[in-house]
C-alpha cells in the first residue's frame, strides 16, 4: 500500500465512525426536542395509545445510546495507538470521572431545570464514564479476554431479569429509573445500568483492532456485514420465539401495524440482548457502507461526528433555550412543581408536527458552531480539547 492508498484507506476508515456517530446523534436531537416541547401524553411505546409515526418517533432514537457506547469502546482503542497504556488507562478514569461528573453537574441541572439539584440523573454519559473507568483496569488484560468479558455480559445478563434485585444489582444490571434516595426531597435517579452498557464500550474495544492502519479493509467491511446481518437474525429468531432475551415481550395487539410495533418493542431500561441485537447490528452494517459513502450529507454528518461531547452538551442547551423563549412568548409562569426528570411548564407543548420543524432547526443552528470546534481541535493540542 503506497503513502497515498495508506492516507486514503485511514481517512475512510475514521470518516466512517464520524458519519455513523453524527448521523446518530441528529436522531438523537429529535428525542430530546420531543422531550422538551411536545404536549405531554402518554409514552410514545404504549401499545394502547400510540400512532405509528408516534412511536417511530421515539424508536429509531434507540439507535442512540448503543452507537454512542459502541464507537467510544472503538474511539478508545485508536486513542490506544498514540498512548502508552498506562497513559491510556490513567486518561480513561479522568475521562469516566469527568463524563460522570456533566451527568451530575450539567445535564441533571438542564434537564430538571432545578438549580438546587433535588434530582440528580445518570444518563448516558454516567454508561460511557463508568465504563470507561472500568475499562481503565480492563485494558491490562489480553483482547481475548476483555472480549469474553462482553460477550458474556451482553448474551448473559438477561438471566438476571427474574432474580429479585439487590440495591447493588440494581445499580450493576437492572436500573429502570432506578432512585437511589440521598435526604430529604432529594434523589438520584439511575436510568442506565452500568454492567449492561459497558458491555457494547468493551466490545467495541474490541472491534477498534479492525480499525488498525494495517488491517485490510475489505477484511473489516466483509466483518462488519456478517457480524451486523447475524445480529439481525439472531433478533428475529429470539424475538419470534418471545422467551429469552427481553423482559417484554410481543403480542397480537388491535391490528397488524400495531403487532409490528410490539414486536419491535424491546427494552432499553434496562437494556435486553435483542434491544441490543436490533440497535447494533444495523449500526455494524452502515459502518461497513459509509467507508464508500462520501456525499454532501455524509460531511454534515461528519461536522457532528467529529464532537460528540460537544454537541451533545450544546445541543441540550440550545433546546432548553428555545423551551423557555417559548414559554415567555406564550406567557406561560415559569414555575417548579415537583421533581420531574424533564421541566416542563404548565401547558406548554407542541403537537408532533412542529416537534420535527424545531428539530431540523436546532441541527441547523449547530453544524457551523460544530464545524469550527471540529476544525479549532484539529489545530490546536491544549490538553483540555480531550474533554470536549
Amino acid at each position: 500500500m503506497t503513502t497515498v492508498d495508506a492516507t486514503a484507506h485511514i481517512r475512510a476508515r475514521i470518516f466512517s465512525i464520524d458519519t455513523v456517530r453524527g448521523l446518530i446523534m441528529i436522531i438523537m436531537t429529535l428525542d430530546h426536542v420531543r422531550d422538551f416541547l411536545m404536549v405531554p401524553g402518554p409514552s410514545p411505546l404504549a401499545m394502547k395509545t400510540t400512532t405509528v409515526i408516534l412511536f417511530f418517533t421515539r424508536w429509531i432514537t434507540h439507535f442512540c445510546a448503543p452507537t454512542f457506547v459502541f464507537l467510544s469502546g472503538v474511539s478508545v482503542f485508536l486513542a490506544g495507538q498514540k498512548r502508552s497504556r498506562r497513559q491510556l488507562s490513567l486518561f480513561l478514569l479522568k475521562r469516566g470521572l469527568w463524563l460522570i461528573a456533566s451527568d451530575l453537574l450539567i445535564i441533571s441541572l438542564i434537564f430538571t431545570f432545578d438549580p438546587t439539584y433535588h434530582i440528580l440523573v445518570l444518563e448516558v454519559l454516567w454508561a460511557i464514564g463508568a465504563g470507561m473507568i472500568i475499562l481503565s483496569v480492563l485494558i491490562y488484560a489480553p483482547m481475548p479476554v476483555i472480549a469474553a468479558i462482553g460477550i458474556v455480559i451482553l448474551f448473559g445478563h438477561n438471566l438476571l431479569d427474574n432474580v429479585t434485585p439487590t440495591p447493588l444489582m440494581t445499580v450493576l444490571f437492572s436500573a429502570v429509573a432506578s432512585v437511589i434516595p440521598t435526604g430529604t426531597n432529594r434523589a438520584i435517579v439511575e436510568l442506565y445500568a452500568i454492567l449492561p452498557w459497558s458491555a457494547p464500550m468493551f466490545l467495541g474495544y474490541v472491534f477498534g483492532t479492525l480499525y488498525a492502519d494495517k488491517f485490510d479493509p475489505t477484511r473489516r467491511r466483509q466483518l462488519l456485514t456478517w457480524l451486523g446481518i447475524a445480529f439481525c437474525v439472531l433478533f428475529i429468531i429470539l424475538r419470534l420465539a418471545n422467551g429469552y432475551g427481553d423482559q417484554s415481550p410481543w403480542h397480537t395487539q388491535q391490528n397488524a401495524a400495531h403487532t409490528f410495533l410490539s414486536f419491535l418493542n424491546v427494552s432499553k431500561q434496562p437494556p435486553s440482548l435483542l434491544y441490543f441485537s436490533v440497535t447494533l447490528g444495523p449500526i455494524l452494517l452502515l459502518l461497513a457502507f459509509t467507508e464508500h459513502f462520501q456525499n454532501r450529507f455524509s460531511t454534515i454528518c461528519r461536522a457532528y461526528g467529529n464532537v460528540p461531547y460537544f454537541y451533545f452538551i450544546v445541543h441540550l442547551c440550545t433546546i432548553r433555550v428555545i423551551n423557555i423563549l417559548l414559554i415567555i412568548i406564550q406567557g406561560l409562569p415559569i414555575k417548579f412543581t415537583g421533581f420531574p426528570l424533564v421541566w416542563q411548564a404548565d401547558g406548554f407543548g407542541y403537537p408532533l408536527w412542529a416537534i420535527y420543524l424545531f428539530w431540523l432547526l436546532v441541527v441547523a443552528i449547530l453544524y457551523l458552531p460544530c464545524k469550527w470546534y471540529g476544525n479549532y481541535k484539529r489545530t490546536h493540542t491544549q490538553w483540555w480539547l480531550s474533554y470536549l
